[in-house]
């Protein structure tokens, strides 16, 4: 090859290297989607879990969402107030102090305490098992089935199947909602951490009925439901309900509980 020849190739490949770049970096400028640096704040201040439980698609998918006024403040169940009040100033407004929720599993009925009608072989998924004869092994329709569908949509290792059932460690629970979602039975709920005073029953069967597959289900007797002076337990249809705005932790009710399946 000439020396021209190689002058040339070098010029070709020189000038459209050139042209290449000049393109990128108007294109670039053109065609930028301009982000709101709030967005890129409350990011950084966010937790980086990316769990989901706020309902959008990661961390990203919630700062985007606050900055667009489609989300609270408060949004991320992670990071709590602490974080709320962060992405507050942020936002320049005024995030009052959330209150902290964890999960609650509204059942009792242990190996010990409730019936099982038969044995269940299949794969060891509460979804699956609530697919079989009477929505699965457990006597009571409402109990937990025990397989821990909900141990693995927790991301956090805050709920562990303990002697058939599912127990929370609030102190690991972020109140992510995914256990709730996970649950087929509807078992599991989101309540104040501050609440001391639980119903560990989720049963709408009458009382004989209830009885006769588990020895510590609430049989709506109204015995809470009277002795509370705050008026902060309610039976409906057949199982006893606190709110927890109303209630003193007093523990009359769970005292008076024949089947003692009110837990302080």
């Amino acid at each position: 090859m000439s020396i021209m020849g190689i002058i040339l190739a070098v010029v070709v490949v020189g000038g459209t290297g050139l042209f290449i770049g000049i393109f990128l970096g108007v294109s670039d400028k053109a065609f930028a989607v301009e982000t709101d640096e709030r967005e890129e704040a409350i990011l950084d201040v966010l937790p980086g879990n990316n769990c989901g439980g706020c309902g959008y698609a990661g961390c990203s998918g919630l700062a985007a969402a606050i900055v667009a006024g489609e989300a609270e403040v408060g949004g991320c169940p992670v990071g709590g107030a602490p974080v709320a009040e962060k992405i507050g100033a942020i936002m320049g407004v005024d995030a009052s102090a959330q209150e902290r929720q964890v999960a609650f599993v509204k059942c009792a009925g242990t190996c010990e305490k409730a019936k099982t009608e038969y044995e269940y072989h299949g794969i060891k998924d509460c979804v699956m098992a609530s697919q079989m004869q009477d929505g699965g092994a457990k006597g009571c329709a409402y109990g937990c089935l025990g397989y821990g569908s909900c141990v693995t949509a927790c991301p956090f290792d805050a709920i562990h199947v303990v002697d058939g059932i599912a127990v929370v460690d609030k102190e690991a629970c972020k109140a992510c909602g995914k256990c709730v979602a996970a649950c087929p039975k509807h078992l599991i709920e989101l309540i104040p951490y501050k609440q001391q005073t639980f119903v560990q029953c989720n049963s709408n069967e009458k009382g004989k009925a209830l009885m006769s597959v588990c020895e510590v289900g609430c049989i709506g007797c109204r015995l809470c439901e009277k002795n509370c002076e705050a008026g902060a337990i309610t039976v409906n249809n057949f199982l006893a309900h606190i709110d927890a705005d109303k209630c003193t932790n007093c523990g009359v009710c769970a005292e008076k509980c024949p089947r003692k399946i009110i837990k302080m």
